[in-house]
């Protein structure tokens, strides 16, 4: 994240625009979630998009380096942006931070339980869905247990 790294050095806690994409893996009806180690919260994998790289590229390299998946055949699930999309972190940065989404229940690899981001990684029925969902994720995942006709755009 040197960009951000950088734009933070030059703005303080003032509010970064940013992209963000994440990816909804299914399997057998289920949805893949990751147990953040920053908070205790559940999320999909994904992250911030790099200078240069396209929505996919970003989804794919934030999946892999989350999850050890490699996805393929994403399909786009929603774009989600408005007055929800703002965020004030406990330490003080603030973020309007626009998510593209996509979902896939092709994938391959080795599903790897921890990691930096994530303590642990399971997959949760539609009606299961922990009671701590991420507050910036929430409303997409929801959009997914309640079969939100793709692509939502909101």
């Amino acid at each position: 994240m040197d960009y951000i790294k950088t734009m933070r050095k030059w703005i303080g806690h003032e509010t970064l625009f940013t992209v963000g994409c994440g990816m909804i893996i299914e399997n057998e009806g289920k949805i893949l979630l990751q147990h953040r180690t920053d908070e205790d919260n559940w999320c999909i994998p994904g992250g911030v998009m790099e200078l240069g790289e396209t929505f996919e590229k970003t989804a794919k390299r934030e999946t892999f380096e989350e999850t050890g998946l490699e996805v393929q055949e994403l399909e786009l699930f929603g774009i989600y942006s408005g007055e929800k999309c703002f965020v004030e972190y406990p330490n003080k940065d603030r973020v309007f931070s626009v998510q593209i989404i996509f979902k896939t229940s092709s994938f391959s690899g080795t599903l790897k339980q921890t990691g930096d981001e994530s303590r642990e990684h399971r997959y949760f029925e539609k009606s299961g869905l922990p009671g701590n969902l991420n507050p910036r994720q929430k409303e997409f995942i929801q959009d997914w247990a309640e079969g939100k006709k793709t692509p939502v755009l909101d």
